[in-house]
Formats: structure tokens, sequence, C-alpha cells
């Protein structure tokens, strides 16, 4: 068994005041959260998960496969479809919200999904396989040490060799692409996110924290004080979105 002992129910989580928040942002928004993003990046992002998966699945070994803030489980199942057999794939969120949806989809079935804060994760030392992340890292990003503890935590629950494999957005090096890039964050993903979902303070608080996230080359420095020995990155969209691999 991969798990600890103590109980990860929602019932169970213990959230710090600004986890608290966003986790009510997010409790907003789960019937709308996959048709704003595939909206607001027109349906880019779905090919960015995608390549995620290729990426984490061709480095991967058979076994446990989690995708961390799972949110909806879009790539969960992009996990499921890809896992060779007698790997068990687990979605971990902390919004029960969210994982109501994931758990309704019928490709999904196989999926063991848990409720749980991913600075409290439930997984035994050196037991999983695989981990990957989507566009969540800003939300645990409560500052740079609360970001490396939570990394080394993931760190922690890899076997040797294991693979953490991160989506997220970047601050391009380009001034040019920085400048259209927040100009496009200002104009539209506020105004569209909240109009599809009818909530205003996600997209409001998505918008405020996209440009001031780390540039590619920085996050991949955080990744290593965690205690990840091996880093690399690929930015996509001119820098305004990387993908890191991480290998303990």
């Amino acid at each position: 068994m991969i798990l600890d002992d103590h109980d990860s129910g929602a019932g169970q989580l213990q959230l710090d005041n600004r986890s608290r928040k966003i986790q009510k942002m997010f409790s907003r928004v789960p019937q709308t959260y996959e048709k704003v993003n595939h909206s607001i990046t027109l349906g880019l992002d779905i090919r960015w998960r995608k390549r995620l998966v290729r990426q984490a699945t061709a480095i991967a070994q058979p076994g446990n496969w989690v995708d961390m803030c799972t949110g909806t489980g879009e790539v969960a199942v992009y996990l499921q479809q890809q896992a060779p057999p007698g790997t068990q794939v687990w979605g971990v969120d902390f919004t029960p919200g969210m994982l109501e949806v994931a758990r309704k989809k019928p490709e999904a079935s196989s999926i063991r999904f848990i409720t749980s804060d991913i600075k409290a994760l439930p997984f035994k030392e050196n037991c999983l396989d695989l981990v990957t992340m989507s566009f969540a890292t800003r939300n645990i990003n409560l500052d740079r040490e609360t970001l490396v503890r939570s990394f080394a935590g993931y760190c922690r629950a890899l076997k040797p060799g294991g693979s953490f494999v991160n989506l997220e957005s970047s601050r391009p090096s380009s001034r040019f692409v920085r400048w259209c890039n927040d100009l496009y964050i200002k104009l539209l993903i506020r105004s569209t996110g909240s109009r599809i979902s009818g909530a205003e303070s996600p997209y409001a608080y998505l918008a405020r924290t996209i440009p001031r996230f780390y540039p590619a080359a920085e996050l991949a420095d955080i990744l290593r004080e965690a205690g990840f020995s091996r880093v690399r990155f690929k930015q996509l969209l001119f820098g305004a979105v990387a993908i890191h691999i991480a290998v303990k």
C-alpha cells in the first residue's frame, strides 16, 4: 500500500487562509473549468497537456502515476489512456467539487482520486514512479519557501529515478513578447473567464498571478533547491508556457 495510514478525506483537510481562499475560488467553477481553459487559450491548453503527458509517459516506469492538483481530471485521463499494464493512475486535488466532476467521467473509472492538500500528501516515501501537474504551480506558490517545500514533498514521494513533469505559464525573456502576453491577459482572461463561468474572482486571480510568476530558468532553480538532481525545461508559445522535467 502506498498511502500513509492517516485518512486523507475532505473532512480532514487543514488549510491555511490563503489555501482556503484558493479552494473556495475553484469551488465556484468546476462545471465550466475546462470550457474556460480551452476558450482563454484558444484550445492550445489541450495540446500542451497532451504534450506534457507524452513527455511524461515516455520516461516514466510503470507503477504509480499521480497527477497533482488534478482539478477535473483532464490530465489524469490522458495519463490513464497512455498507462501501460500494471500502472495505477491517481488524481489529487483539495477541491471536492472538482473531483466530483472528474469522477463522473466514464474514462476516469479506473483512476483513484484523493482529496488532499499537496502540502500534506498521503503517499509514503519512495513509492511513486511519476508525478505530473498542469497550470497549478502558481496556486501553490504562496511564497518561494512554500513552493520549495511542496516540490520537496513530491521529491520525497518519488522513487529514485522517478520524474516530476510540470506544465505552467512562464515569463518570456523577450520584452515584446512579455508585453503582448500581459496585454492579452489583461484584456481577455478576466473578462472571458468571468463571462463563461459566472464567477469573477478565479479569473481575476489568474490574470493577477500569471504576470508575476517565475521565468522558466528560475523555476528550474527552485526544483533543484527542492532536491531534484536533473532538471530541464522546454519553452512553448515564445516562452509564455514551459514544461519542466525534474528527476529524483
